[in-house]
């Protein structure tokens, strides 16, 4: 999971910065309204971190602007409002739900996991595709003869390709969603690590693919589909 940061308070900043990453989660962080818009706009994140008041456009503004743009992504409101009124207009906003400062990172742990569950990672904490599964909490990938243990890029990249098969993923927003939208690597390090899941698959004997759209980016589909992934 990749969690964008939005908060103002550098030291609060580096302090949720190395909690997230303590507990496996990958993080980014932008300090201002206008910033903020930029990253979310990359659809990049599964959860926003998203303070209250924040320079150039406050934390409803960044929010409304999300959801009319379609961007999904779980949203925790974090401020030091903490009426009722200002409650119900971030939920209203589209908030998965609102924590008050000062809070607690172990609370804050606990809001992010409860607003980030579904129901089928709830259940097995895998995601199956044709003779292949991922499981998500160890990263290992399992085929028809055994299974292969993943780097965390690799867990990472096969995980969005696993949520959305038979789709070409662009190449842009894989490398945003796995590196991060202001990443400076280049686009033959996302081809090496398509060549080493290749390779995974290979290796547990899986009928499953990773095809190239020439020009767009890579689908995860069955060998003999012989279908066209549409791009995502």
């Amino acid at each position: 999971m990749r969690i964008l940061i939005v908060e103002d308070d550098i030291d609060l900043c580096g302090i949720i910065q190395d909690r997230l990453k303590r507990e496996g989660y990958e993080s980014d962080v932008c300090r201002s309204g206008g910033d903020a818009v930029y990253y979310v706009g990359q659809n990049a994140y599964d959860l926003v971190l998203l303070d209250r008041m924040l320079p150039e456009l406050n934390g409803t503004e960044i929010l409304k602007y999300m959801r009319k743009s379609n961007i999904q992504a779980h949203v925790i409101i974090t401020t030091a409002l903490n009426g009722v009124g200002d409650r119900i207009a971030g939920l209203d906003a589209g908030a998965d739900d609102y924590l008050v400062k000062p809070y607690d990172m172990d609370e804050l742990l606990a809001r992010i996991r409860a607003v980030s569950r579904r129901p089928a990672k709830i259940e097995a904490e895998c995601l199956s595709f044709e003779d292949v599964s991922l499981n998500l909490a160890n990263s290992t990938l399992a085929g028809p003869f055994g299974t292969r243990e993943l780097s965390s890029r690799e867990a990472s990249l096969m995980e969005i390709l696993m949520k959305n098969p038979n789709h070409v993923h662009k190449r842009a927003n894989l490398i945003a969603k796995v590196w991060g939208p202001d990443t400076g690597i280049e686009d033959g390090n996302l081809d090496n690590y398509i060549h080493f899941l290749r390779r995974r698959l290979k290796a547990v004997n899986s009928s499953v693919i990773i095809k190239t759209a020439r020009g767009q980016g890579y689908s995860l589909e069955a060998e003999n589909s012989g279908g066209k992934g549409r791009a995502t």
